[in-house]
């Protein structure tokens, strides 16, 4: 497997993501994006970016903060995403930039792209899809659900995936039900799945370190929640396993 720091830039920034796939296989395949938590682009996200390679796909682990900056802190991590919640068009055109750097990777098929994100990015990767960006899919783990600019009938080409915790404090149930309505009035294909005993960052082992009681890992849903976006990564570019 090749990994490597990948350089992109905005018109205003320079971006440094985290490239993953395996440099034996010579045909063009899907690409993903991976976008990380609060805390900026970070062994989790990186992780995730080797485990898609290892399926087959080219992986772009995503830095949305600029020049590779992580959090110090939780307050630091927190304002960060405030910040770019507050402004959805720059993080729209963060994620849009992100996009094109991936399209530009020899090895991608251009025509089967998606994105996947964890938290923040989780939120992220629902932005682009609501933005109405040609991706084939975007799959949110316990990402946040509401939006300053709901999805638009007609706009949202992506298929859409939500896993989320049912003991998520940051995303209760109403927060899912007002997504559900959004989805149903703009007409896009989701799927809601809710992981029973699971709280915020249920897919991160780290989540407790943090010490905030509304963050666990659960092994279990983190499994099952893979398995869900393996079966919808092989829908939506309609690839066997082995991609």
């Amino acid at each position: 497997m090749k990994t490597d720091t990948f350089e992109y830039k905005s018109p205003e920034q320079t971006f440094r993501g985290y490239l993953a796939y395996d440099e034996a296989r010579l045909e063009k395949r899907p690409g993903v994006l991976v976008v990380h938590e609060a805390w900026g682009l970070d062994e989790h996200a990186k992780s995730r970016a080797e485990r898609l390679a290892q399926l087959g796909y080219v992986a772009l682990a995503v830095d949305m903060f600029g020049d590779g900056k992580q959090a110090t802190s939780v307050q630091e991590g927190l304002q960060l995403i405030q910040d770019l919640n507050n402004d959805p068009k720059t993080l729209r055109a963060r994620i849009q930039a992100a996009y094109e750097a991936l399209m530009s990777v020899p090895q991608v098929e251009r025509s089967r792209v998606a994105g996947i994100g964890y938290c923040f990015g989780g939120a992220t990767v629902l932005e682009l899809a609501r933005s109405g960006a040609p991706v084939a899919g975007v799959v949110s783990f316990h990402g946040a659900l509401q939006t300053k600019l709901p999805a638009q009938p007609g706009k949202v080409k992506a298929k859409i995936l939500v896993c989320t915790g049912a003991d998520d404090p940051f995303i209760p149930l109403d927060q899912v039900n007002a997504f559900i309505n959004e989805m149903r009035e703009a007409g896009t294909d989701y799927q809601v799945i809710i992981y029973g005993n699971s709280k915020h960052a249920f897919t991160n082992p780290k989540a407790g370190e943090l010490g905030l009681q509304q963050r666990a890992y659960n092994k279990l849903s983190d499994d099952r929640s893979w398995a869900a976006m393996e079966s919808f990564f092989h829908e939506i570019f309609g690839t066997t396993p082995s991609v």
